[in-house]
Parts: structure tokens; sequence; C-alpha cells
């Protein structure tokens, strides 16, 4: 009887997710904030709490942020991630310094300690890479020049990543000072020799992994995927930092094989997790928070847009590529989610679940938005303040000469 009731929760879930994904596609939206509103709505507090499948619900969510972190690490090879590191690192650390900070001031405001501050520092920090790949296509922006920095931008946060969910990790558990700098050092002992690996032997990691038969390659890909992940998080490393890891280690043809193969997986299992942060979040736990959460998620728009307007500015590119860049970084989503769910999981802090909860579904709305109409409206803005051009004023050279976007 428990096991055809979980089939029937279960399986309504995947339904109703794959029916919540077409709505959004239709309006070319992100599903995230509609699965975290199925979450919500089925989780404590909601319409129709689910008790059968919640554990099951659970394994999928941790395998669905294990594939998110492997799915981005297949993004990049070793070179490419050194390569960005010496090249936009200045754009990294303002990344950092103008996003995280907020998030730590109000946590830090609320009287939520400096644990939770950390935490929602690395909530406001990182963008959402899939949701701003997915409106850089939609808008037609791949082949921009401003694209390649926000890229880097991405690219750096989610290198950052590899440092600060170790950090994350030992703060949450609540472990000293010793045992959390033995777990930062493994952390970086561990991308280091992986990095350097991926450099020097990055053809025979993926020689050893390849196959021609593409259901050895998902089993071989995923099994140790899956391992490597449980063993950082038996050495009290993030499992997600693991599997980042195997994901920039393998390359060239095995990484596109693989990055095919696992896509479906990473798309079930991912809007799992964001279900099951849903769950775990009860609605009337929100409003409290709203308004927190919406003052936040301004500012954060706010900076964001000033880092990406600063990194195409150092890159050289002109001011309506600037502004795109600013406005194509709004957008945050599944690793907002991923750090919040750690401190809910370790009991952190009540009110920093619905907050983040709040605070994502603001931004990943706004996001497409702000990506869409930022440089349209820093132009007419520009233009209104601009003193109008005397009739009989003879036009330069320079202002006849076109601007490269």
């Amino acid at each position: 009887m428990h096991s055809a009731v979980l089939l029937i929760e279960f399986g309504s879930i995947i339904l109703g997710l794959g029916l919540l994904g077409r709505f959004a596609g239709r309006f070319q939206l992100s599903p995230i904030p509609l699965y975290l509103l199925a979450g919500l709505a089925f989780g404590e507090g909601g319409l129709l709490p689910l008790g059968a499948s919640e554990e099951f619900v659970a394994t999928g969510a941790e395998i669905g942020v294990i594939l998110l972190l492997l799915m981005l690490g297949l993004e990049y090879t070793a070179t490419d991630l050194v390569s960005n590191l010496k090249t936009h690192y200045p754009s990294g650390l303002v990344d950092c310094a103008l996003n995280a900070l907020p998030g730590a001031a109000v946590a830090l405001l609320l009287g939520w300690g400096p644990v939770a501050a950390v935490v929602l520092a690395g909530v406001t920090w990182i963008s959402s890479s899939g949701v701003i790949a997915k409106v850089l296509g939609d808008l037609g922006r791949v082949g921009n020049r401003e694209t390649p920095v926000i890229l880097s931008v991405l690219v750096l946060e989610d290198l950052a990543m590899a440092v600060y969910l170790p950090i994350v990790t030992a703060l949450v558990a609540g472990v000293g000072l010793m045992a959390g700098s033995v777990t930062l050092a493994i952390a970086l002992g561990a991308a280091g020799l992986v990095l350097f690996l991926a450099v020097r032997y990055g053809r025979l990691i993926s020689r050893f992994v390849s196959s021609d038969d593409p259901e050895k390659l998902l089993l071989v890909v995923l099994g140790l995927t899956i391992l490597v992940a449980g063993v950082a998080q038996q050495l009290q490393v993030s499992a997600a930092v693991g599997a980042f890891l195997v994901g920039i280690a393998l390359s060239g043809e095995v990484a596109e094989g693989a990055h095919t193969l696992l896509s479906p997986l990473r798309d079930l299992f991912a809007a799992v997790f964001f279900v099951f942060f849903g769950l775990h979040t009860d609605p009337s736990s929100i409003p409290p928070v709203l308004l927190p959460a919406l003052g936040l998620a301004v500012v954060t728009a706010l900076t964001k847009i000033a880092t990406g307007y600063w990194a195409a500015r150092r890159a050289g590119i002109s001011v309506k590529g600037r502004w795109r860049a600013g406005g194509a970084l709004v957008a945050r989503g599944e690793f907002s989610i991923v750090i919040a769910g750690l401190a809910v999981a370790a009991g952190v802090e009540p009110s920093l679940g619905p907050l983040a909860t709040a605070y994502v579904l603001i931004l990943v709305v706004l996001g497409p938005l702000t990506a869409r109409y930022t440089e349209p409206v820093a132009t007419w803005w520009a233009r209104r303040r601009a003193p109008s051009r005397p009739e009989s004023a003879p036009r330069t050279a320079e202002a006849e000469a076109p601007v490269a976007d």
C-alpha cells in the first residue's frame, strides 16, 4: 500500500513539473519559480502536504544538486578556468564585494548572526548560470561582444564555489576553527589537485572514461560523479564541490557526450530539488520576510548591473554593451537555493529559507526582464538627460561614426 501511494505521489509530482515547465516555456520564463511555488503548495503548511514520497524526493533532490554542479563543471575545461582567473579576477572581486556584502549586512541587521550572514552573502552573490544562458540564447545575444564578459563573471563565481561551499558546510555543521580549517584545506587541496591533473592529464582521464556506447558512458560518468560526491561528503567537503571537480576533469568529446546524455537527468532531478526546497518552507513564514527580501532584491539587482557594467567597461565594450552585460547578470536561481538549502538542513536560522525562497522568486522573474530592458531604458534616460543639440550645430566626425555594440 505504501509503495502504491509513493508511486502515485511521485508520479503526480513529475507530471505536475512537466506541465509547469511547459507553461513557463510558452511565456519564455524560467520554470524555477513555478517549481518553488509547487513545493510551497504541497509542503509544510501547504494545501496538500505529501507524506509517502518525501524521503524519496529528498534523495532525488540530493542527486539534483550533484548533477547541477557536474553539468556546470562540464561546461569548462581546467585551462579555461585558469585563464579566466588570471584575466578577469578583478571583475570577480568587484562582483563578490558588491553582491555578497548586502546579503551579509541584511542578515546581521536582522540579528541572525555571523553564520547566517555568510550563507546569505552567498545567496545574493551567485547569479544563475542556467537562467542567464537561456536568456542570452532567447535574446539572440550569444555572439555579442559583451557575452564573453558575462560568461567570465559566471565562471569566476562557479570557481569560487569550490572554496565557498566547504566553508559554508563547515560553518553550518558547527565545527570548530581547527576542524573547519582542515575541511577548507582538504577542499582547496582537492580542487588544486584536480585542476593540475585536468590540465596535465585531462586527455588520459577522458580516454579512460570514454566509450562509444552511450549507455556505458552514462553509467561510468554518473557512477564516478556520485562516488566522488559521496567521498567528498564523507570528508566533510560539499558533495557539490566533488561533482563540480569531476566535471572539470572531463574534457573534449567525453564532456560533450556526457553533457548530452545527462541533460535530461539534470533537468529532472534539478526540478525535484526545487520542489524539495519548497516542500520544507512553510508558506506562512514568507510574508514576514517579504519586505526584506524585496529590498534585498532591488539592491542586489542594481549591484549586479553595476558589476556587469564595470566588467564590460574594463573589457572595452561600448556603453550599450555594458548595460546589456549588467542587466543579464541579475537573475539568481539554482545555486542560491543550493546554498540556502545547506543552512536550512542544518537548522541555522528558521527565517533564512523563506527569505531565500522569496528572494529567488523575485529575481528569477526580474532577471529576464532586466536582461531585455536595461539597455533600452538606460539609452532612453541618457537621451532625456542629454542637452538638446542646436539645429544649426555642425555634426562632428565622431558623432557620425558608428559605435560598435
